[in-house]
């Protein structure tokens, strides 16, 4: 069986970041490969690109024109598979694709990590749960990348088909560990001393992932750690009140705000432990790309860093708000090469079981099963 399936997210470069293995797979099956999302960026492996205005935020009027646009092109392609990304990429897909579902159109979302969880806001809970539980009645799977969302996706509906996989996949060709001849090379291009002890973030300056709490932990360790060296890979609306912040606690000739760096993978490899400060999260792939180069991590405690950090043996978990115990662990690395290398180690067998060799074939197994479901509909039709 051949046909076209739809990807859709807020923003194309999700797409690029995450889901280029899944399009090529589809390639490879003969089907055509199309995407909705805001942005004209080139994609590999898609046939046609949709430049729709969907915006983040659930309040903002573009969303109902982009809703309409998005149900426009679904008519015109009938599509045999649809597999939305995002909150609003999935709110919007769901509800534009609803009669093509009701006509055999497969239609699958993601969840990257609900917006309510354990230890979430109630107003999250009052506002996305409803709406989630309202969607699932319009979904024929639901996937999930850790245990809680999956234990609180199957309570949804008892019709709906849910999964869990192990991430969207770290490209551990990409991400793996170099030598120390290598590992210089790489401080000397990006401006880095041979002995600052690198702790690096790849994460959007924002609320959510609370460098704050990263910059407070530098503050405690500027003294007992004189070569450390912070850095926050990536850019966000916070990056000034942070810059600040850094200033206020006289860290800030620690910290290095390097912006978005296309070739982060090197980032990673040059830096000897990986930082994760954030409140929520759906799983950490940061993390999991600085364990697939042998980096220990040292991570706030929440769903999405449980799930790949095992506290004390491939890294350290951190209750949220506590720099202090943040500060000690990190020390605690510091003064012993010995741990560094053996929580690398066990990092990288946890990174192997979420390779993107691993979350490819299971992806896979979910739409060859709606593929087979179809074409045996047809047969039965003809």
């Amino acid at each position: 069986m051949t046909g076209t399936v739809l990807f859709c997210a807020t923003v194309d470069y999700h797409f690029k970041a995450f889901h280029l293995p899944y399009f090529k797979w589809f390639k490879e099956q003969g089907w055509n490969v199309h995407t909705a999302a805001k942005g004209s960026m080139q994609l590999p492996f898609a046939d046609q690109q949709f430049d729709i205005g969907i915006e983040r935020s659930p309040f903002r009027s573009g969303n109902l024109k982009a809703c309409r646009e998005l149900g426009r092109i679904i008519d015109e392609n009938e599509y045999n598979i649809i597999h939305c990304h995002t909150p609003m990429g999935g709110v919007l897909a769901r509800l534009a694709a609803r009669k093509w579902r009701k006509k055999g159109t497969a239609v699958i979302y993601t969840a990257h990590g609900f917006h309510f969880c354990q230890g979430a806001p109630l107003k999250n809970w009052l506002l996305y749960y409803p709406i989630e539980k309202g969607l699932s009645f319009l979904t024929d799977c639901l996937i999930t990348i850790n245990q809680e969302d999956f234990e609180l996706a199957k309570g949804f509906r008892r019709m709906m088909r849910t999964e869990k996989i192990h991430g969207i996949g770290v490209d551990t060709g990409r991400f793996h560990p170099v030598d120390e001849e290598e590992k210089r090379r790489l401080r000397t291009k990006y401006d880095l001393n041979q002995d600052d002890f690198v702790l690096i973030y790849p994460a959007e300056l924002n609320i959510n992932k609370n460098q704050a709490l990263l910059i407070e932990a530098a503050a405690l360790l500027k003294d007992r750690m004189p070569n450390m060296r912070l850095v926050f890979a990536g850019k966000g609306q916070m990056e000034e009140e942070y810059r600040r912040l850094a200033e206020q606690k006289r860290a800030a000739s620690h910290i290095t705000f390097a912006g978005f760096q296309k070739d982060i993978h090197e980032w990673i490899k040059l830096a000897d432990v990986s930082v994760a400060s954030s409140r929520r999260e759906g799983l950490g792939m940061n993390l999991l790309e600085g364990m697939a180069a042998g980096k220990p991590a040292v991570a706030t405690d929440n769903r999405g860093h449980r799930e790949v950090i095992k506290d004390g043996v491939n890294g350290f978990l951190i209750p949220q708000g506590d720099a202090q115990t943040f500060s000690e662990r990190l020390l605690q690395l510091y003064h012993s090469d010995r741990l560094q290398k053996q929580m690398g180690e066990e990092g990288r067998k946890t990174a192997a079981v979420y390779s993107q060799q691993r979350t490819v074939k299971e992806m896979a197994g979910i739409y060859s099963s709606f593929m087979k479901k179809q074409a045996a509909e047809r047969r039965l039709e003809g």
